[in-house]
């Protein structure tokens, strides 16, 4: 079957062609095999649908997708990047069929994605210890979507990167497979969007079209608990997706076990995929956090004096979202009140930052160098230590470290429950009691305790 095609598009699409090769940007072979015989069937403000003969020239045509993007900015066709699709025939036309009969399908402000925010890339993604595992999983189903884990589930405290990691996902898949459709949605977005469609009386349509995504990115997983419509609407979506071999990514505050008021085959589904934790920077991820928020800051500091940079490291290293707030104060504090801003020095970050900051020297302690240090110390994750399993040797670990963040640094009660996943100041009041007592009757835990006290002040 031939679709008829319009002169201007055959137009644009014959100049396009011959500007492609005037500019040496394909050869004869792949112009005469390929590109000749495909036409160009849709263009608009957003994007361009190129239509091939054959599933070998979509795969090969799919690979310049940025580059007839380019060309036809150019060309003036427009002023920003397109997205460039590349379909059959009765791909294209089974399309457009389904798009007539289901008027709701067609993308539109009560379907449509959230934004993904182009800045959220694997290039500007700090890799280290603390979330080496969950990059890797990230970046394989974005090369590969659907092929590898599905789902991926990213676990792991607010602030920790998950969303960039979901962001990123999207914006690869964007990037280098043009012809696949991303859909990036908060769960607690995904529960307003099937009320309104239950009341719209456009529930099948909704399912039908985030159905047809080729990879699906969901934020904040956990606020899907108790909403038990949603939760069969999701169900019936992720079925679909996972059985047609389309991606899903999944990122939550906890694993998936640990959400209480979801469904349990949801929870077996999330699961049986690939989960993966992510922890607070350590402190030299943090200081290289810090390097390229400064590189990336578009201001006119200089530098950051090395002691500086590893004081804010030491002490906001909780999160990236404590970081880029100390590093915000200290941007203000220097421009405002630093007469040369053309270096950042210590003391003005000791200034800016006082009061706010968990330790007052130099020497790195802090309470995530605690927990790493007790986590190391017992074949642990940060994670475990900080989150909520109660199996006694994470426990153990657990208190060892709150009593050792009391002992060492002296924080407030409230500020240390902060630390361990938000934990009241009872809990560790009693944690730091159990630990004193168990110290003065148990040789090994106090041999243990000494040990790790050794390797924090070393």
């Amino acid at each position: 079957m031939t679709l008829r095609r319009d002169q201007y598009l055959t137009a644009v699409w014959d100049q396009l062609l011959e500007y492609l090769v005037n500019n040496g940007k394909i050869d004869s072979a792949l112009l005469e095999t390929f590109f000749r015989p495909s036409y160009l069937e849709e263009l608009n403000d957003h994007k361009a649908i190129v239509i091939t003969q054959s599933i070998i020239a979509k795969q090969v045509m799919s690979q310049d997708g940025d580059m007839i993007s380019a060309a036809l900015m150019d060309l003036n066709y427009s002023d920003h990047p397109l997205v460039v699709e590349f379909m059959q025939e009765d791909e294209f036309a089974n399309r457009r069929r389904t798009e007539s009969l289901n008027p709701a399908f067609v993308m539109d402000t009560e379907f449509s994605s959230m934004p993904i925010q182009p800045e959220r890339t694997f290039e500007n993604f700090v890799v280290g210890d603390c979330n080496r595992e969950s990059h890797a999983a990230s970046l394989a189903c974005a090369c590969n979507p659907g092929k590898y884990f599905n789902p991926l589930f990213i676990f792991g405290n607010s602030g920790l990167g998950k969303t960039h990691l979901l962001m990123a996902i999207g914006n690869y898949v964007k990037k280098n497979y043009p012809d696949k459709n991303v859909y990036y949605i908060e769960s607690l977005k995904f529960v307003d969007k099937v009320i309104k469609a239950i009341q719209n009386n456009k529930i099948d349509a909704f399912k039908q079209y985030i159905s047809s995504m080729d990879v699906l990115l969901v934020d904040d997983i956990q606020f899907l608990a108790g909403k038990e419509k949603s939760h069969e609407i999701f169900f019936s979506i992720y079925n679909e997706l996972v059985n047609n071999h389309k991606q899903i990514c999944i990122a939550s505050d906890r694993q998936p076990k640990e959400i209480k008021g979801l469904e349990e085959r949801l929870i077996s589904r999330f699961s049986s995929g690939l989960p993966v934790g992510i922890d607070s920077p350590e402190f030299e991820t943090s200081k290289a956090i810090l390097q390229m928020k400064i590189k990336n800051s578009g201001n006119d500091i200089e530098d950051v004096e090395d002691e500086a940079l590893t004081y804010i490291a030491s002490n906001f290293s909780g999160n990236v979202r404590d970081l880029e707030g100390a590093w915000n104060r200290v941007l203000f504090y220097a421009i405002m009140f630093q007469k040369d801003t053309g270096v950042i020095k210590f003391e003005t970050v000791v200034n800016a930052l006082k009061n706010q900051a968990v330790v007052s020297d130099k020497t790195g302690l802090s309470p995530v160098k605690i927990i790493k240090t007790v986590a190391d110390y017992y074949g642990l994750t940060k994670q475990q230590i900080t989150g909520k399993t109660r199996t006694k040797n994470i426990s153990s670990a657990r208190h060892i470290s709150i009593y050792l963040c009391r002992k060492l640094l002296d924080l407030s009660y409230m500020k240390i429950g902060d630390e361990f996943g938000g934990r009241d100041h009872t809990t560790v009041i009693s944690a730091c009691s159990k630990v004193e007592n168990q110290i003065k009757s148990d040789v090994n835990l106090a041999t243990a305790v000494n040990e790790i006290e050794k390797l924090l002040v070393s």
